[in-house]
């Protein structure tokens, strides 16, 4: 069915009506970052600043957050993707009448609530630490990635494992066949195949804790990240340097996107490179076989 005019006209109406929905909060704060107002405000432009950048650098409370923030982010990857590509791993590797189960079980961390993971986190490792005589183990920083990791891993095993289903058990065989150990096969084959997902599943796993708000704030404790000092601004009253922290942010994750985009590419390109060589050197050593004689 071909849609008429009327349908046409309301389809690009609610695409622009979404498009400001999504965008427009951007716009605001992009254009606030370089209004000269103390307050952030987008008309009338009373003239244009960078102060407001350099306002954000000498925040010592918003520098420090977010080294903070970025530590952690680091941490938590370093745990949910190992911890997820187990979990995947073990998913495609066991019994499928338990298979179900044992789904329900790792996925439930995603659908517990934040505050809920973040206060259980404190509640037990509080309980722990004091009961072991580990102490040490209880630290902010400590029981935020923890925390964190706890959901986020499930988040690294859903992208690992959608990519998992659709590897060639035959290539494990053949090679178990020719004699490689099941480490070879996990470092040289199962590996370079997931290398896509370990990566899509790093950048999600490192983006869900840097804005990461309801977990983060229990399992803090006194310290502090990004999330938390701006949560503490915006309650006190906001300014520019917090459109200004937005703009660098959306900065540097489009020109991330961008360079992964370009990477992943020349990536595609290369292997289908790899691939067609493969193939016609494969044509060329079938064309030089010299056909049986028969009789």
């Amino acid at each position: 069915m071909i849609p008429g005019p009327f349908q046409r006209v309301m389809f690009a109406l609610y695409t622009v009506i979404f498009f400001l929905y999504l965008l427009g909060p951007l716009v605001v704060m992009g254009v606030s970052a370089f209004n000269t107002p103390q307050y952030p405000q987008v008309w009338p432009i009373d003239g244009l600043t960078l102060d407001w950048f350099a306002a954000l650098f000498a925040d010592q409370d918003m520098m420090t957050g977010l080294k903070m923030s970025l530590w952690i982010g680091l941490l938590v990857v370093c745990i949910s993707v190992p911890i997820g590509l187990a979990g995947a791993i073990i998913m495609t590797q066991i019994q499928p009448r338990v298979r179900s189960l044992y789904y329900l079980v790792v996925v439930s961390p995603v659908l517990t609530p934040g505050i809920i993971i973040g206060i259980s986190t404190v509640v037990f490792w509080r309980q722990f630490t004091g009961q072991t005589g580990t102490r040490f183990l209880y630290d902010g920083v400590v029981l935020t990635v923890l925390g964190q990791a706890s959901f986020i891993s499930a988040y690294c095993m859903l992208i690992i494992l959608a990519r998992l289903q659709r590897f060639d058990r035959s290539q494990e065989e053949a090679a178990l066949d020719l004699g490689a150990s099941y480490p070879q096969v996990f470092r040289h084959i199962l590996l370079p195949f997931l290398k896509p997902a370990l990566a899509s599943a790093a950048v999600l796993a490192f983006l869900s804790s840097f804005e990461n708000y309801n977990t983060t704030t229990f399992a803090i404790l006194s310290d502090k990240t990004l999330t938390t000092v701006l949560a503490g601004r915006v309650r006190q009253g906001s300014t520019p340097a917090i459109s200004a922290l937005a703009v660098v942010i959306v900065a540097v994750t489009v020109i991330g996107a961008i360079a992964f985009e370009i990477y992943k590419r020349r990536a595609d390109a290369a292997a289908a490179r790899r691939q067609r060589a493969a193939l016609e050197a494969e044509e060329a050593e079938l064309a030089g076989t010299p056909t049986p004689a028969m009789g």
